[in-house]
Formats: C-alpha cells, structure tokens, sequence
C-alpha cells in the first residue's frame, strides 16, 4: 500500500526518526507500493529550512528513494483553506492556560476542550474578538472513534472540538495531514506510537470532509536510557556521530532483522508480522 514519510524541518533527525522511516518504508517497498516524501513545514515559528536538505540527504544516506516530488505543505494552503470550509466550525479565544484551568474545574480529560467558547453570542465573540485573534475548532462534539492498527491493535478515542486553524492564521497539524494524505492517495500511515492518540481525530475528521481513510501502522519508539521517548535530551545521536551503515545495522537489530548495512538489504527479510511491539532502547550504536 502507498506510503510515505513526512518529517517536520525543526532539527536534524535522530536515530529514533530515521527508524521510523525506514520501517515506512519498508512497509510500503515490503508490499510493492509506492513511496511519498512530504515535508510538514507549516509551523513557520520552528521551521527551518536549512534542515529540509540535511533531513532529505539522511534518509538518503541510509538507502531511502522516494517516488515523485517532495511536496512541502507551506504550499498547500488553498487546500486547507477549502476543507475548512467545508466544515462545521466556530471561533475559539481560549488559550492553553485557559484550557487546562477549565477542564480541571470540570474534572474533565486532560487535552480535551471542554466546549467555552462553543456557544458564544455574536455579541460574545465581537467583544474577545477586539482582545486576541481566534483559533478555529470542529465541532465534534465527544464522538467516539474507534480502528484497529496493524501495531497496536484495536484503539478508541473520544474527538472534542479540536483546533483546525490555529489564532495565527496557521493551519493545524490535524488537518493538514488529512488533506495531505487524501490528496495525495496515500493508503498506510505508518509512524511513531507517540501519535496514537491523534489518530481518532483524523480518521473523524476524513469521515466529516468525506475523504478515504487510510490504514494505520503506529510503530514502537526508540527510547533513550531514562526510559523516555529518545529526543534532544538525550543528546543529539544522528549521523552526524554515527556512519549511515552502523545506524542501519543498529536499525536492522532492534527490528530483530539480520544484519544489514543499507535499507534495501532489510527487504527480502522484513515480515510486518515479526516486528517488535514494545519499545526499544537505545542501543550502542558507535
């Protein structure tokens, strides 16, 4: 099935994100499909472009090829304009702070909008309108949605009214990676397990813009030596300190592969079905 992989350009990708791509790549190549880069730069605050080539030149240097153009969603923003349109949603002026403090007092979810500003007068909105720009959110209203992914497994989660358009004028991560993928045919997501629990928003919110939904692979994460999910923390381990070939064999041990030194010597003997379904630590990789 069509994949692809779609690294935001705020930093230089660590050992954990390059594994990631590998296995969405080996799920698509693994299965004969096509696979798409994409480039999730929409968060102009923490983008940088410099990190575009260096990201595109690792995956490279690990044995990576991709099928088409690099399409970066920087310029897509007449895409995710029409699907907001074509949605149900109001104005939000709340602030995270805001959030937090009045789904506590509801004894509410943590994460979940408790629905302020969903009800707001003309009136309402007119007088916070002239104190701070608003957010868009869906109204969704508590459904729960429920998929089987080919890693972990039957999940369900409840939607609340997320964020679509952020107060800046940006388009959220949410909605851009549901366009994107529609747009593009992609038929697998594969990617971290650490964004599990976004899944169920977007499969409701490819369901509400009528798009296909695709399958979903949420992989195990790398974790560094305090047991957490391998990030800057832990030090910067990328290929800048590691040889391409050493990182794909580190790669190729920690999915209980044979040793390999380059991605396309991990084909003949990757079975989906013998992956690892825990996380792995990060191993002696020098």
């Amino acid at each position: 099935m069509k994949g692809r992989f779609a690294p935001s350009p705020t930093g230089v990708l660590h050992l954990g994100n390059l594994r990631t791509a590998l296995l969405a790549w080996l799920f698509a190549r693994s299965a004969g499909s096509a696979f798409l880069m994409r480039v999730e730069d929409l968060d102009v605050g923490r983008v940088r472009s410099r990190f575009v080539d260096e990201q595109l030149a690792d995956l490279a240097a690990i044995g990576l090829d991709w099928d088409g153009e690099v399409v970066r969603q920087s310029l897509r923003g007449p895409l995710y304009r029409d699907a907001v349109a074509r949605l149900d949603t109001y104005e939000c002026f709340c602030t995270r702070a805001e959030i937090r403090e009045a789904a506590s007092a509801a004894h509410g979810p943590v994460g979940i909008y408790p629905g302020t500003c969903r009800d707001l007068t003309a009136t309402q909105r007119d007088v916070l309108r002239s104190q701070r720009a608003p957010a868009l959110r869906v109204r969704a209203s508590g459904e729960t949605v429920s998929f089987v992914d080919r890693m972990a497994g039957f999940f369900a989660g409840v939607v609340d009214d997320f964020v679509v358009r952020r107060n800046d004028g940006a388009y959220a991560y949410n909605l851009a990676v549901v366009v994107d993928d529609a747009d593009q045919g992609v038929e697998e997501v594969v990617r971290g397990a650490d964004l599990l629990d976004s899944t169920p928003r977007q499969i409701w919110l490819a369901r509400a813009l009528g798009l296909g939904e695709p399958s979903h692979a949420h992989v195990p994460l790398v974790l560094g030596p305090d047991g957490r999910r391998l990030a800057k923390r832990h030090g910067d381990v990328t290929l800048r300190e590691v040889a391409p070939a050493d990182a794909v064999a580190w790669m190729a041990s920690s999915l209980g592969l044979p040793p390999a030194r380059t991605a396309a010597e991990l084909l003949p003997d990757f079975d989906v079905n013998a992956l690892p379904r825990e996380p792995q630590a990060l191993g002696d990789v020098y």
